[in-house]
């Protein structure tokens, strides 16, 4: 198989094209043959040495990827050679063929693109294992989306509003407002002309957010605890301003506020597959209908990994950028 490997931890030009032996599943796992494998930040990571993938796992980048079903290892069942599946890995998705453990995969719906199905799987299940598990987001409540035109983001804004939340979400600058609008966001702050306090408790007669979800951590703390609402709850999925912040504990406390903090990829395969499976249950109905889908910014060659990781670097990126296999 071709596949992209790290050569030593670096800048992008360390992704290299290589010829690779074919894997072979093991026990309750299957062979895809890979059409597209989605980029995420903690490709970015691992590249640079910052984010190692965990014991026992492959080494090459790729948290996710689209593809048809080519092998079966034993006791599959569920599972057939053919099956359009979406699948969420450990590593090994920069590849034209990836192994996964058989009940982390989703099927693909028929009139949904192949390809573009390789942007679901992390977005999805990171999104609901947050929001839908750990806060209980419900419909006729408000939630708070940092980043809405990123990958998590702009499907956060879809999953909600297909559940019949209100959406207010953060973006920067007119471009990526104008999407986040596009998505179905309810209302749209410019976060480098506009304070998001102030906005969120205009919008809910002070109220503030049922649910919050963050990706820029330690700066956004205390601002995000003053916009939640009374039993609220902060979802923090990453912390792009750095590794830590003081908790103002009494604004913690008279708020009655929970924090949660994720990650996705090292958890246990029992625990990843039991929020593959809530997702199958919770939010692919809505994929099904056409209400969430994959919102894609550009579809890249495989050999194109090093600009795929420019683009991502640039903060310029809507949606989710994609590498075909």
């Amino acid at each position: 198989m071709r596949a992209i490997t790290i050569s030593r931890p670096g800048d992008e030009d360390v992704l290299t094209l290589t010829e690779m032996p074919n894997p072979v599943p093991g026990h309750g796992e299957v062979l895809i043959e890979v059409a597209a494998a989605g980029v995420n930040n903690a490709d970015l990571l691992q590249r640079q040495g910052h984010y190692p993938p965990p014991p026992g796992t492959s080494e090459l980048p790729g948290l996710e990827v689209s593809g048809v079903i080519s092998a079966l290892g034993d006791d599959v069942t569920e599972w057939k050679v053919g099956d359009r599946v979406a699948a969420l890995l450990a590593g090994g998705g920069y590849a034209t063929l990836a192994v996964a453990p058989a009940s982390q995969l989703l099927p693909v719906p028929d009139d949904l693109d192949l390809v573009s199905a390789a942007a679901l799987p992390e977005a999805a299940c990171t999104v609901y294992s947050n929001l839908g598990l750990i806060a209980g987001l419900r419909p006729g409540q408000t939630l708070l989306v940092h980043g809405g035109t990123g990958g998590m983001g702009s499907h956060a804004v879809l999953w909600a509003k297909a559940l019949g939340v209100r959406v207010i979400a953060t973006a920067g600058g007119d471009r990526k407002t104008a999407a986040t609008r596009e998505f179905g966001a309810d209302v749209v702050i410019d976060y480098r002309t506009e304070d998001f306090v102030e906005r969120v408790h205009e919008e809910t007669d002070g109220v503030g957010v049922d649910a919050i979800l963050d990706v820029v951590g330690a700066d956004y703390l205390e601002r995000n605890l003053t916009a939640l609402a009374p039993n609220g709850h902060l979802a923090v999925i990453a912390s792009a301003s750095g590794p830590s912040a003081q908790l103002p504990f009494g604004l913690l406390m008279r708020k009655r506020a929970t924090i949660s903090g994720t990650t996705l990829r090292a958890r246990p395969l029992a625990e990843k597959a039991a929020i593959v499976a809530a997702v199958r249950e919770a939010v692919w109905p809505f994929v099904l209908d056409g209400r969430v889908r994959p919102v894609i910014d550009t579809v890249l060659p495989l050999a194109d990994a090093p600009e795929a990781h420019r683009r991502m670097a640039s903060g310029a990126v809507i949606g989710k950028l994609l590498l075909r296999a």
